[in-house]
């Protein structure tokens, strides 16, 4: 497996010289975030990151991600304009070695938490979702933690009649569509798609989720054949529906060469509906078997590109929720131990 880590750009409060240092580091996941959704990049933008990546001694080839400008998911306005500057990004990145890009079709929300700063039992602070007061949300007047700086309220409201009416049979043929488009660009110029799951895995304000289980992705799969259309397995996502297997759906998928991109973080389901918080990684700190997931991955096939999800906040350490320096260098660690331990078992 090549183990990344995720990197914001120069505006990142975590070094690249602090990445690098993290034991078995092969490189960076990152994306160009200085342009609106839906244009393309420059040549010289994506160049630059890479510059960086590689005076840092770090490989960059893992975009996470391109997004998915939202007339492409909804099927209307100027989606074909949309998904052929989504098919200029794919060339300019593999043109700088990109190999894998992860991206979501998720309607207006591509994550959603209830708070940002649960107090967890050790002390620390970690994102969390509560559905009881997910149910106390007005989705006419709606503040969600994480997303009130990244739309206005007229924005939101919108966004969110703009969806009334799209079914998940509509959406799904949307995502089928804009596939049809680009993966054709993408086995030509050697770049793998790998969709994340909804997170979390079920309907929010009304908005059809369609990557949500293995019946969702098995679809998907039979739609759309070419092995460039694959997953970024994300145990967390996945992890918070109940329902899903995820021993099982690693072993299937990594056995189809469907699993391009890891991200490897544990759960703890908090009472009996759909609550949850995100834990340290370890298995016994939450609801998740990570050592049988890696397992089954690995007795698979899988060498692809993994890293440690969102993280806690630990040791007063600041800055963005989710995605500091300590605790997800450690779970990095620990995704070390995982992947050597199982391998040498398996070669020994």
């Amino acid at each position: 497996m090549k183990l990344t880590f995720r990197w914001y750009g120069e505006g990142d409060s975590i070094s690249l010289g602090y990445i690098r240092q993290i034991p078995n580091m092969s490189g960076v996941v990152t994306a160009v975030y200085d342009v609106p959704v839906g244009e393309a990049w420059s040549e010289r933008s994506v160049k630059k990151l890479k510059s960086l990546c590689d005076e840092s001694g770090l490989e960059m080839e893992v975009i996470e991600s391109i997004p998915v400008h939202e007339d492409i998911k909804t099927g209307d306005g100027r989606r074909d304009y949309y998904i052929e500057n989504y098919c200029k990004n794919i060339r300019t990145v593999a043109a700088s070695g990109v190999k894998c890009v992860c991206y979501n079709f998720m309607p207006v929300f591509d994550w959603l938490r209830t708070t940002m700063h649960h107090k967890n039992a050790d002390g620390s602070d970690s994102l969390a979702y509560s559905h009881e007061d997910f149910l106390k949300a007005d989705p006419a007047n709606l503040h969600l933690p994480g997303w009130d700086e990244s739309y206005s309220a007229e924005e939101l409201q919108g966004l969110l009649k703009k969806y009334a009416g799209i079914s998940h049979e509509q959406l799904f043929e949307n995502l089928v569509y804009f596939l049809n488009k680009v993966i054709p660009v993408c086995e030509e110029v050697g770049v793998n798609m790998a969709i994340h799951p909804d997170d979390p895995p079920w309907d929010v304000f009304a908005l059809p989720r369609i990557i949500s289980n293995e019946a969702d992705l098995d679809r998907l799969f039979a739609a759309v054949p070419s092995v460039r259309n694959g997953l970024t397995l994300c145990t967390g996502s996945f992890g918070a529906g109940r329902g899903n297997d995820l021993v099982h759906m690693a072993a299937k998928y990594a056995s189809q060469g469907r699993v391009h991109f890891l991200h490897l973080r544990n759960v703890l389901w908090t009472d009996d509906c759909d609550s949850f918080c995100e834990v340290g990684h370890l298995s016994g700190a939450g609801s998740l078997n990570m050592a049988a997931i890696v397992e089954a991955l690995v007795e698979n096939g899988f060498d692809g590109y993994v890293r440690p999800d969102h993280g806690r906040n630990i040791w007063d350490e600041g800055g963005k929720p989710g995605y500091g320096l300590y605790d997800r260098a450690l779970g990095a660690a620990y995704i070390n131990g995982l992947f050597e331990a199982i391998e040498y078992k398996r070669n020994k």
